[in-house]
This record gives structure tokens, C-alpha cells and sequence, in this order.
């Protein structure tokens, strides 16, 4: 049984715990090692000691009334897990005694409600499973908690930030989408520290919107809340790799200090909002197309089916279109696209602008829209494909209006932020 105590016999014998037992058997040494040996080359493999069951007693969490409640919900991730390192596998803990056993500055902050709505690889994630949570969410509401957190593996949480604020109209509650980069019982984990200033802040700032919990930067002091529609993944394994694109975050939080830095105070505090589910149609398909050199219309044409494009653009908003040959039949293609196609900046930072170049306002004519967008690409794919699902006659005239703060009349750019 995986997690025994084995002696393995091949040309030697060796002892250590059993991790898998199929083609490979790795057997965790002593020394803490992994040894893998081929299936063929053991004569005898036999358990000396049964895996030994650590099951901790569940202890009530008394309620107290003068503290808010919190409901956590959990999309899978490392953000509520721990290695076991007797065989090197993770677990999770999700129970709010398991959570507050990890994090027990939790207690001290909120009642806390935290439950698992589905185990969701960020990376496979569609809009049906958005749906599922911006519901999961409403039944939270209608139960009366103050915040809810929605903790989810950090690679797609730039987009999930998107969708569940556009999703959750009139939202009248803080509702924080938080992740981790490195697990939980890692010395150098943001987990903890994400998952109790997200809490920190639900309880003590008048915040009735969406954002994301996460690190500012690579030490252990402040996190950031940083706005819904505003951010990107900028970096593969920092701690600090979300950061806000074109805005400021919203603040600045550290539960150690007691301290709430405000930067950008333009979100919603009116919690007498109705709440209205605004969902995705699972069925729309939207496409990002990233412009690069030596393109083919055919490049183009692949997407002549979707409900929608996005194509990240170079420079304000040029497209390769300019020339003869091949240039041209891409002109030629885009014009024939009865699809809805909007531009987002390649460069990330700064906003296009489609009347300085001959070429972007031929793009202009012929229906391609982006003209003064900031957006980022992946919230501009969110907002086309939920236009799309719940204002498809209204899509051209709202995709370049601000409707969730993820457009502003002027770019916020700053060097601390990068």
C-alpha cells in the first residue's frame, strides 16, 4: 500500500516508504531521497510496516459575534495545501478547523465558512466553471456573510478576476480571488500571508467589490488589492507576479502592522446593491490572436467562425495590412469577417490609438474596434465574450466603454508597480 514501510529485494535490499507501485516503484529513502526502480529488476517487494493514519481530532471553533464571517471557497490549488513528506504527497485542507490549524491569525480576524465548490486545474478552466463559482458565490450572499475569498491556482486567476466582475453585477459584498505560488508548508509560501490580509481587509475596510489578494513584492510585509480587471501575470514563480496594469491597486495591507495603505479608491462601497448573475454562454467562442511578423491571412481566417476576436496588436494598433502580396489578402480577409474583432495593446502598458496611422483607420472602416483601448487582452477577452453572452446586440457600442473600472480616461503608470 502506497505510504507503507517496504523492503525492496533487487541485486540489494533496501528499506524506505512505498510512494508507487506500478511500472516504477519509487520507494522515499531514509536519507529523503526518491529511489526509482524498474518493475523488472525487483524479486520481492514486502510491507514491514503499515502507513501510519494521522488523524487529528476536530476541535468546535467557537463563534464570536463581534467578529464578521467569512466564507472561503475553494477552487483547488496550493493555496490549502501541505506535502506530506513521509511520501511526498500534497493534501489539502479545506475544513475551516484544518484552515485555521494551518493559519490561526484567521481566528483572531472573522467566523469563517470554507468549503471546496471543485478541483479546478486554473490552466482547464472554462466559463462554465466561472458560472459555477459566480453561483456558488450568490448562495454565499443570500446566506448573510460579510466577504467571501475564492482561493485559485495562480496561472488563469487574471482571468477568473475578470469574468466573476463582470458576472457578479451590483455586487454588494468584498469578494477577493486569492492564490499562492509556492505551498503552504513551504518556508518561503505567500499562502498564508495572501489568504490572512484578504481576510484582514474584508473586515476592516467599507470594500464591496471584486479584487485579488497577493503579495506587492518578494517579502513578507504588505499584499496587494489589486483591482478586478486591471492585472496580469507578469512573472512565472515570484511571489509578487500579479501586478496592476494600467491602474493603481487598490491598497495595501499588512495584518501584522494593523495597517490598511489606501492607493486607488475607485471601487464600490454601496452595499445596499441587488445583486444580478450575469452569466457567460458557455457556448460563445472567442479567440486571441497575437499579431507577429511574415503573418498569413489564413492566420486570420482560422477565426472566421468564432462569435469574436481579440487580436493583440503591435504599437497603437497597427495591423500588417500596410502592403501588397500577402498584406493585402489579410485586408481582404479581415474585411470579409463578420465577426466582432477588437485590438488590445501588445506592449500591455499604454493604450492604443487607431486615428495616427493610414493604415488603423482603413481598420477602422472596415469595423475592426480598439481605438483608445487600455485594456489588457485577457480582460479584453472576458468583457467581448460576456458582452457577447448578455448584450450581444449592444457588444460594438459597450466593448469600449467602462463598465467594471477596466477602462479609465487616463493610464496610471508608475514604476513601483512593474
Amino acid at each position: 500500500m502506497i505510504g507503507d514501510r517496504v523492503k525492496v529485494t533487487t541485486d540489494e535490499t533496501i528499506e524506505g516508504t512505498l510512494i508507487k507501485n506500478d511500472d516504477l516503484v519509487i520507494v522515499k529513502l531514509d536519507s529523503g531521497y526518491n529511489l526509482v526502480i524498474k518493475k523488472d529488476k525487483i524479486k520481492n517487494i514486502k510491507s514491514i510496516e503499515n502507513k501510519k493514519e494521522n488523524k487529528q481530532k476536530k476541535e468546535n471553533i467557537k463563534q464570536n459575534k463581534k467578529l464578521p464571517t467569512i466564507s472561503i471557497l475553494h477552487t483547488g490549488g496550493t493555496i490549502a495545501s501541505k506535502v506530506d513528506y513521509s511520501t511526498g504527497a500534497v493534501s489539502s485542507k479545506f475544513e475551516p478547523e484544518e484552515l485555521i490549524s494551518m493559519f490561526p491569525e484567521l481566528h483572531e480576524i472573522a467566523n469563517l465558512n470554507s468549503r471546496l465548490i471543485g478541483n479546478m486545474w486554473s490552466q482547464d478552466m472554462r466559463f462554465s466553471d466561472y458560472n459555477l463559482i459566480a453561483k456558488e458565490i450568490e448562495k454565499e450572499i443570500k446566506k448573510g456573510v460579510d466577504g467571501i475569498i475564492v482561493t485559485q491556482g495562480t496561472d488563469t486567476l487574471h482571468y477568473t478576476s475578470a469574468a466573476l466582475a463582470f458576472i457578479l453585477e451590483n455586487i454588494n459584498i468584498p469578494v477577493l480571488v486569492v492564490g499562492s505560488q509556492r505551498s503552504s508548508d513551504r518556508g518561503s509560501s505567500d499562502a498564508g500571508l495572501n489568504l490572512i490580509n484578504a481576510a484582514y481587509f474584508i473586515a476592516n475596510s467599507n470594500f464591496a467589490d471584486v479584487g485579488v489578494c497577493m503579495h506587492n513584492s518578494t517579502n513578507d510585509d504588505f499584499c496587494a488589492i489589486l483591482p478586478a480587471t486591471n492585472i496580469r501575470k507578469m512573472h512565472t514563480s515570484r511571489r509578487d507576479a500579479f501586478k496592476s496594469i494600467n491602474s493603481k491597486n487598490f491598497a495595501l495591507v499588512d495584518f501584522k502592522g494593523e495597517k490598511i495603505k489606501k492607493l486607488n479608491e475607485k471601487y464600490n462601497i454601496d452595499k445596499k446593491r441587488k445583486l444580478s448573475l450575469k452569466l457567460l454562454n458557455e457556448k460563445i467562442k472567442v479567440g486571441i490572436l497575437r499579431q507577429y511578423t511574415n503573418m498569413y491571412a489564413e492566420d486570420f481566417s482560422y477565426f472566421k467562425n468564432h462569435d469574436g476576436l481579440v487580436i493583440e496588436s503591435t504599437g497603437l494598433g497597427n495591423l500588417p495590412i500596410s502592403g501588397k502580396g500577402e498584406s493585402n489578402k489579410i485586408f481582404k480577409t479581415l474585411e470579409k469577417m463578420k465577426n466582432v474583432i477588437v485590438l488590445s495593446p501588445q506592449t500591455i502598458f499604454g493604450r492604443l490609438n487607431l486615428n495616427v496611422y493610414e493604415n488603423a483607420r482603413k481598420q477602422q472602416e472596415i469595423g475592426i474596434l480598439g481605438h483608445q483601448n487600455n485594456m489588457t487582452t485577457e480582460t479584453t477577452f472576458i468583457k467581448l465574450a460576456w458582452l457577447l453572452s448578455n448584450h450581444k446586440k449592444d457588444t460594438r457600442n459597450l466593448i469600449l466603454k467602462d463598465l467594471r473600472g477596466e477602462l479609465s480616461e487616463r493610464t496610471e503608470f508608475e514604476e513601483e508597480y512593474l
